[in-house]
This record gives C-alpha cells, sequence and structure tokens, in this order.
C-alpha cells in the first residue's frame, strides 16, 4: 500500500489516509487501495475506522488527475463506485475526522455510518468552483444526513461547516479534543463489537434499505432461529452481560 496504511485486527481494521504531499487527496491508487480493503472487509466481515494522517482527513480528489479526466471517466464513476461499496460494506464504519474533509473527502466522510470530529474539523464541498459537481455522493447523501437547507448550503453557496457547524446538524456524531479522537472513535467500535455481528449486519442492510414492516419482519426472524440470540438471551436471563 502506498498510499494508505492499514491495521488489522481480530474484530476490526483501521485504515489511515497518507498521502502527506497532497494533504491526503484521493488519487486513482488510492481508490485502487481502498478497494483492496472493502474486498477483504466483504470476504470477512469488521468494523471498520477511516482516518487521515498529518492533521487532515483528505482535502479532496487529486485535482490533477481529475483536469485529465473526461466524459467517460466520469460515466465509470471511479470515485462514486468506491464510497458505495463503503456505505454497502457489511458491518458498520467509522470517519474519524481530524482538519479538512473537503470534495471527494467529505464525500468519503460522508458514506461511512458514523462521524466523529476534532475541533479543528472542516465538511465542505467546493466542487462547483472548479466548474463541476460534487457527483460522489454528496448531492444525496449530504441532504440525508444533514437536510436539505444545509446541503444547498454547502453544495451551491460553498459553505463549509466547522465542527461545531456539524454537530448542530447531525453530520457528526461527537466532537472530541484531536489528542482523543481514535481513542474515542475505538470505544465507539468496542461498543458496537460487543453487539452481536449478525444483528449489527441486518440491522445495517434494514436501516439503509429505508425500513419496511416486511423487511423488518425477515431480518429478525433470522435472528430469532440464530443460535447467538440464544446464546445471549440465556446469558440475560441469567443475570450475566448481554
Amino acid at each position: 500500500m502506498s498510499t494508505i496504511v492499514v491495521e488489522e485486527l481480530d474484530d476490526r481494521v483501521v485504515v489511515t489516509l497518507r498521502r502527506p504531499e497532497a494533504r491526503n487527496a484521493i488519487n486513482a491508487a488510492m481508490v485502487g487501495e481502498l478497494h483492496e480493503v472493502c474486498a477483504a472487509l466483504e470476504e470477512r466481515p469488521r468494523l471498520l475506522l477511516l482516518t487521515g494522517e498529518g492533521g487532515t482527513f483528505a482535502a479532496g480528489a487529486d485535482i490533477g488527475e481529475l483536469r485529465q479526466r473526461g466524459r467517460e471517466q466520469a460515466l465509470q464513476g471511479i470515485n462514486s463506485r468506491l464510497f458505495d461499496r463503503i456505505a454497502r460494506l457489511p458491518l458498520p464504519t467509522v470517519a474519524a475526522v481530524d482538519g479538512y474533509a473537503l470534495g471527494g473527502g467529505a464525500e468519503l466522510a460522508y458514506a461511512c455510518d458514523i462521524r466523529l470530529a476534532s475541533p479543528s474539523a472542516v465538511f465542505g464541498n467546493p466542487e462547483p468552483g472548479l466548474g463541476i459537481l460534487a457527483a460522489a455522493g454528496a448531492c444525496w447523501r449530504l441532504r440525508e444526513l444533514a437536510g436539505a437547507s444545509v446541503a444547498k448550503q454547502v453544495l451551491l453557496a460553498g459553505r463549509r461547516l466547522d465542527a461545531d457547524d456539524a454537530l448542530r446538524f447531525g453530520l457528526v456524531a461527537e466532537v472530541v479534543p484531536a489528542g482523543d479522537l481514535l481513542k474515542r472513535a475505538h470505544a465507539l467500535l468496542d461498543r458496537m463489537a460487543r453487539s452481536g455481528q449478525l444483528a449489527l449486519r441486518l440491522t445495517k442492510l434494514v436501516a439503509d434499505g429505508g425500513g419496511h414492516p416486511l423487511t423488518d419482519e425477515l431480518a429478525q426472524a433470522i435472528l430469532f432461529e440464530s443460535e447467538e440470540k440464544a446464546e445471549r438471551m440465556d446469558a440475560f436471563l441469567a443475570g450475566g452481560r448481554s
């Protein structure tokens, strides 16, 4: 891996974006390496923590590469297909955002299930200033996460959301001092890891699908027949921890 650092643990994978010369801008090499991470997590589901090195999450997509792309590359959805794949990973994903998350970097953070931020975090989508649009998910994910009015302020008026704004609008779950950001993110993952893995997977599937009584009931039917459900409920009834 030349653009990311990957730490594999039993229950999670930690990915650190590392292109210090470009403030962790997302280029083709990083896209390819993140696809490799996704393939591994699809094969063996684990929690995912995404962060950036050097006080920046990701300052955007690589503009030098974008300048050379044309219609055919746009139709390939190079970044959007990666971010969609991250959003569809079986188990929850957390983005720990320190510093800038702009353009494609913001869209990568939006694709994660939960975001934590340091006080210096800044989210924004300045793509129209470069003559393009935020086509890797921001136009609809940000609307879902923060509401239509906020999304239009960011996408059309170039507003940048600082950490306090992001917390107020529900874009991030918590603002944590930079020195404690990864520790807090791991504590969040620890809490998730104590849940049943199949229950987490099906809950994410149902929630991402918009919810419907039929899908709720089918997912619950699967869980009601699982050994883990019986074991966890027996432990609870016996006075142990669930």
